[in-house]
């Protein structure tokens, strides 16, 4: 695994997975949460993120394989659940050229009928 805190103090996402911040959760295990985005582009946008603070796709490590792994085999899983059936867009923002603006690696998970209002 990378050498990140497994949490930052001053991280949304890191609020939320300690349950300071509510969310609409979709999933949770011990190194996953999964939660339904606040402002949608589609009628299905689940965000899934790891526990463990990671700031961003780049600072993962060899040892992250597993969980990276985990976060995309949970996507169809999820809109599945969901009810999305004709398929489902993942994005992964990687930095602020990358258009990341929370600071917590995540990916968004998007589904349902056409036309969504970004993306």
């Amino acid at each position: 695994m990378s050498a990140t805190p497994d949490s930052d103090a001053s991280c949304v996402f890191c609020k939320i997975v300690a349950g300071k911040i509510p969310s609409k959760k979709a999933y949770e295990d011990e190194q996953v949460l999964a939660f339904h985005d606040i402002h949608p582009w589609a009628p299905v946008h689940v965000l899934l993120i790891p526990k463990r603070h990671i700031a961003m796709l780049s600072d993962i490590g060899p040892g992250d394989e597993a969980l990276m792994g985990h976060l995309l085999a949970l996507a169809p899983r999820l809109m599945r659940e969901q009810g999305v059936t004709n398929g489902f867009r993942t994005l992964i923002n990687t930095g602020q050229d990358g258009l990341q603006e929370v600071p917590h690696l995540h990916m968004h998970v998007i589904g349902g009928p056409r036309p969504w209002a970004k993306g």
